[in-house]
């Protein structure tokens, strides 16, 4: 990733909006959940505005849209381009002026700094020397295929960079299901899920399903949560706005 030296006018704040998913049962939770990384992003961009609203709060959206001006760049904070993405999303920008830009699970630069984090995890745990192996917990879906499909080519892009390191995925809604594929990983077994959030999925079901399995590796927190994660945001909208501006 590039610095984060912005060369913009101070007069004219960029808008952005970080969107995410967000937590239906706990909406208001959710949204200061994504302020916080919305803060973190800030900090590489200071002379932007970066807003964050969830889908799951009712009216969130549209709110920010209406504070953000006529062409924000939207971020999706999703971990997959699906139906949230492609329908939901889209349809509710649909008339506003609002430039969409591609999912961060799809990042081209997601699985070379995963890779390294992951790396350097193993090492503090010394597990480099003697090896590892790593289960990836993502959500699936059984209707939508292509949730599935951008983490298949996530975990692809992941290998090519732990080329050495055995690779698991395993789905909370379709198969192969993260229950069954947790109960043939060894102790020396790094669990990283594949979530924008740490709503009921990350604290609930995911633990769950690792306890029935008897799985005995280490547990990361939600790659949301990865500390390289706020500079890549805010270098793929310094990216983004560059390209329009050269357009």
């Amino acid at each position: 990733m590039s610095g984060t030296r912005s060369p913009f006018r101070k007069e004219r704040a960029i808008e952005a909006i970080l969107v995410s998913h967000g937590q239906p049962s706990h909406p208001q939770a959710g949204e200061a959940y994504l302020r916080g990384l919305a803060q973190q992003v800030r900090e590489f961009l200071p002379e932007w505005s970066i807003r964050s609203a969830t889908l799951a709060a009712p009216g969130a959206l549209e709110r920010t849209l209406d504070l953000a001006g006529p062409e924000p760049l939207v971020f999706p904070v999703f971990m997959a381009e699906g139906w949230f993405t492609q329908t939901a999303l889209t349809g509710r920008l649909k008339g506003t002026g609002a430039r969409q830009l591609p999912a961060l699970g799809i990042h081209p630069e997601l699985p070379r700094l995963t890779a390294h984090f992951l790396e350097m995890t193993a090492e503090r745990t010394h597990w480099n020397a003697s090896g590892y192996e790593l289960l990836l917990a993502a959500h699936g879906s059984a209707t939508c295929r292509s949730t599935a499909q951008s983490t298949v080519r996530f975990a692809a892009g992941l290998a090519e960079w732990l080329p050495e390191r055995p690779i698991r995925l395993g789905f909370l809604e379709e198969a192969p299901f993260l229950e069954q594929t947790a109960t043939s990983c060894g102790m020396r077994t790094v669990l990283l899920p594949l979530f924008a959030g740490n709503g009921h999925h990350v604290t609930q079901d995911i633990p769950e399903a690792l306890d029935k399995a008897g799985f005995e590796g280490l547990r990361l927190a939600p790659l949301i949560e990865a500390p390289f994660v706020p500079k890549l945001i805010a270098c793929a909208l310094e990216s983004a706005n560059l390209k329009e501006l050269a357009a």
